[in-house]
C-alpha cells in the first residue's frame, strides 16, 4: 500500500498507522496480490465474485451439512447473504446442481445489509424455519469485499478499507425438528437510526462499488449503543444478568472498544472478537458468524446476545442459548 499511495496521496503517511493498529495479522483475499494493483471495471470486478463467490458458497454449504450430517436434498429454504457483488441469477441458483439442492427449493437471496447481515441473515433464517416446522432452512453467507478496492482511489476511506477489509463466507443449518442440538438461536431484533444512510455503503461508479464511511463510527457508538441494547433486551424479553456473555461483529479494534465502553464492559472483555479480527479481518457479514462459531466452541449453558452493526444505519442482534 506505501508502495501504491506514499508517492501520490499527500496524506498516506498520516493514515499509514491505520495498518498497524488495525489488529489484524491475516486476511484471505479472493484474487492474487498482483490484480489488485491494476485499474478494473465492474464488469471485471463482478466477474471474479461471481466466480470466488460461488466457490466459497459451495465449500461452506458443504462444510455445513456435513455438520449437520444431512444432504442437500434434505434443505428446503436457503437464506443467501451478500452485498460485495451483483449475481442475478443469484449464488444459490449458480450452484443447485452442483450441491444437489431440490428443483422445489425455496430461495431467498438478501443484499444490501452489509456487515448486519450475519445477525440479520441467522435472524430471518430462524423465522423462516419456524413458520415451516420441521423444514431446514440453509443459511449462506458470502462477501468479496478486496474485490472493490481501488487503487485509483485518493480518499481516507479507501486506506481505511483497504487494512480492514479481506473475504470469506460462513453457513448455518436451522430448523425446528432438530431438538436434540445444545444451541437454539431466538428472534431477532433490529434499529435503524434515522437520517444515517451515509455511515456506511456503497458508493456505484464505472469502476465498481466504492465504500463509503461517512462518519467516525466509534462515537456514534459511544452515544447510540446502550439506549438501544437495552431496547433490544425489553425487545427480546432479557435482563442484563440473564446474559453470559455479548458477541459483536468487530468492525475494527477502536469500534470494538467503544463497544465495550458503551456497554461497560472491561477492557479487551470481547477477545474472540478481536482474535476473528486477527485472523481474518473484517469480512462483512460472515465475520460474526465466525465469533459465533469460536464463542459456542467453549461456551458455558446460557443465554448469549450477538449484535452486528451495518448500512442503514442498522443494529441487529439476536439470542442463542446454549445448553450443555
Amino acid at each position: 500500500m506505501r508502495d501504491q499511495f506514499q508517492g501520490r496521496f499527500s496524506e498516506f503517511n498520516r493514515l499509514a498507522p491505520v495498518f498497524e493498529n488495525a489488529g489484524i495479522e491475516n486476511r484471505a483475499i479472493a484474487m492474487p496480490l498482483d490484480w489488485y494493483l491494476e485499474p478494473r471495471g465492474l464488469k471485471e470486478r463482478n466477474a471474479v465474485y461471481l466466480n470466488v463467490a460461488n466457490q466459497l458458497f459451495v465449500e461452506a454449504t458443504r462444510i455445513a451439512l456435513a455438520a449437520a450430517k444431512i444432504s442437500a436434498a434434505d434443505v428446503d429454504t436457503i437464506v443467501t447473504i451478500s452485498s460485495s457483488g451483483i449475481a442475478t441469477p443469484t449464488l444459490e441458483a449458480r450452484a443447485l446442481i452442483e450441491l444437489g439442492f431440490r428443483p422445489d427449493i425455496l430461495r431467498v437471496p438478501v443484499f444490501g445489509l452489509g456487515c448486519a447481515g450475519g445477525i440479520s441473515g441467522l435472524a430471518l433464517g430462524a423465522q423462516l424455519a419456524r413458520a415451516r416446522p420441521g423444514s431446514v432452512v440453509l443459511l449462506v453467507v458470502v462477501e468479496l469485499c478486496s474485490l472493490w478496492f481501488h487503487q485509483d482511489t485518493l480518499t481516507k476511506a479507501n486506506i481505511v478499507a483497504s487494512a480492514l477489509f479481506g473475504d470469506g463466507a460462513a453457513a448455518v443449518v436451522l430448523s425446528t425438528a432438530r431438538a436434540n442440538d445444545r444451541n437454539s438461536v431466538g428472534t431477532g431484533v433490529q434499529h435503524t437510526w434515522p437520517s444515517t444512510l451515509q455511515i456506511m455503503g456503497w458508493d456505484v461508479n464505472d469502476s465498481g462499488l466504492e465504500v463509503i464511511f461517512d462518519r467516525d463510527i466509534p462515537p456514534f457508538v459511544r452515544r447510540q449503543i446502550p439506549p438501544v441494547m437495552a431496547d433490544f433486551l425489553k425487545r427480546l424479553n432479557l435482563t442484563r444478568d440473564e446474559i453470559v456473555r455479548f458477541g459483536f461483529h468487530p468492525g475494527g479494534t477502536k469500534v470494538l472498544e467503544a463497544l465495550e465502553s458503551a456497554l461497560e464492559m472491561k477492557p479487551g472483555s470481547l477477545d474472540i472478537e478481536r482474535s476473528v479480527l486477527r485472523d481474518h479481518g473484517n469480512m462483512s457479514a460472515p465475520t460474526v458468524l465466525f465469533v459465533l462459531k469460536r464463542l459456542l466452541e467453549n461456551a458455558n449453558s446460557g443465554i448469549y446476545v450477538m449484535s452486528a452493526l451495518g448500512p442503514g444505519f442498522t443494529a441487529a442482534a439476536i439470542s442463542v442459548t446454549v445448553q450443555n
